[in-house]
């Protein structure tokens, strides 16, 4: 016997239409307001980002926006600070917590991948591993001293209470001339042994001792020391710091230095080696042609070398519009994650962080970074998504998002309008009698009729 359609919607009593009606006005209303929250929350539409992410290769258009190869990636922080000297400090001062649990946890993943190693059940490999899952610093200290009493000269374990425990970057530093000497000491035994494995692992270790003294040397003014090992760490540094983008150190280092023809050696050799772009990058370059427009000789001189600047200034912009707020100080800083997003906000606050003076120091930098600014050269700007960066970024950091958009007005509205259909529907559905009378005396009061016998 065939399904009869007429039989069926027949059957349908006017109680099943209102709470059709009603559900349906419940769900709108519901995912109204969820989209709302989302786009207040990370600066966009989540059924537009879900319809892009996944619907988008389907349906045959993810290559008309896909981004380069290696942006809008989250990356290691080259620039990232202390644990206990530098983060700490935020925490005892203003009871803010520095870093989030997503930038902690990738941070020990990448610890457990560069350090991780062999050793039985109890020794201080072992010991360095439960370190680096364990959430609290206090456990993490723990673990690392358990460690140093199974073998004194575990370097992995020195490098970790430098992290994590010394109170001050003078003191770190002292940890860390501590590690430098057992690290070594410990890759040339390995290495002389033929234990292949394990001296690469030392020689990792020992490569992240010497980047962390260097970065001690760069905060306790000795600008010479920490050059000299950025360039020996540029030049020898094993594969497990590749990702760690060193040359960005050594730019920071020689801007503070004033040495501006080796910055530009810098970014030359970048660009031979074709790493991908980052803000350091694309900002140092602007930096030095807004610097070389300021000494320009002659009127005709300054105007084109000004055009220049403002030329790579945009270009800039385009890669990561969130930086120029925060270099013109319109926008507040907070303590850079361990981790960025690429042309996020989250790498505009990690490089406006180091770079601001470096900024007020070039004479008319900042001033051609406001006229390309005030010019609409973010306009065109396409930002990365912000959900990595909401994640990095600490929560009283109130997060940049590009390109702006303002939620629709009527999005609340329409959301109530749902919940208010919903609950007629609910009431009709539960007082039907009353439902039908209050319609019949709403008729009444709409009909037309009254006021066109008056008109």
């Amino acid at each position: 016997m065939m399904w009869d359609s007429s039989t069926f919607l027949g059957a349908l009593t006017p109680k099943f239409y209102v709470a059709l009606t009603g559900t349906s006005s419940l769900i709108s209303g519901l995912i109204l307001i969820f989209e709302w929250w989302y786009f207040r929350k990370y600066g966009t539409s989540f059924i537009e980002q879900v319809s892009l992410t996944h619907l988008g290769p389907w349906l045959g258009g993810s290559g008309a926006g896909a981004e380069p190869e290696g942006e809008c990636k989250v990356w290691r922080n080259p620039m990232s600070l202390l644990r206990g000297a530098e983060y700490g400090r935020l925490w005892s001062a203003a009871r803010r917590a520095p870093l989030t649990y997503y930038d902690m946890n990738l941070s020990a993943q990448e610890h457990q991948a560069w350090f991780g190693g062999g050793g039985g059940l109890g020794s201080a490999d072992e010991a360095l591993a439960r370190a680096w899952r364990e959430r609290e610093p206090a456990a993490r200290v723990a673990c690392a001293r358990a460690a140093l009493a199974l073998r004194p000269d575990c370097a992995a374990a020195l490098l970790l209470l430098a992290e994590e425990d010394a109170p001050t970057v003078l003191e770190a530093e002292r940890v860390l001339r501590r590690a430098w000497r057992a690290g070594e000491a410990a890759w040339r035994a390995l290495a002389a042994a033929g234990a292949g494995s394990a001296a690469r692992r030392e020689a990792a270790v020992l490569a992240h001792v010497k980047r962390r003294a260097a970065m001690c040397a760069r905060r306790l003014g000795r600008l010479r020391d920490a050059a000299r090992l950025f360039r020996e760490l540029a030049r020898d540094a094993p594969p497990a710091l590749h990702s760690l983008a060193l040359h960005e150190n050594l730019i920071e280092v020689l801007l503070e230095q004033r040495a501006y023809a080796d910055v530009q050696a810098a970014l030359a050799r970048h660009d031979d080696a074709g790493l991908p772009r980052s803000a350091a990058v694309c900002y140092t370059a602007a930096l030095l042609r807004a610097r070389a427009a300021s000494s320009a000789a002659g009127a005709a001189a300054r105007a084109h070398a000004e055009a220049a600047a403002l030329e790579a200034i945009r270009r800039a912009i385009e890669f990561n519009p969130h930086v120029p707020e925060y270099l013109l100080e319109l926008r507040p800083l907070t303590l850079p994650p361990e981790h960025v997003l690429r042309r996020g906000d989250s790498e505009a606050v990690a490089y406006a962080f180091w770079h601001l003076r470096h900024w007020r120091a070039a004479e008319g930098a900042l001033r051609l970074l406001g006229a390309a600014w005030a010019g609409g050269a973010a306009a065109g700007a396409a930002g990365c998504p912000q959900c990595a960066d909401r994640e990095l970024l600490p929560a009283h950091h109130a997060l940049s998002v590009f390109p702006r958009r303002r939620a629709p007005a009527l999005l609340p509205l329409a959301a109530a309008l749902c919940a208010g259909t919903a609950l007629l529907a609910l009431l009709a559905h539960r007082w039907p009698a009353a439902a039908a009378q209050a319609a019949r005396a709403a008729a009444q009061a709409l009909d037309p009729r009254p006021l066109l016998r008056l008109l």
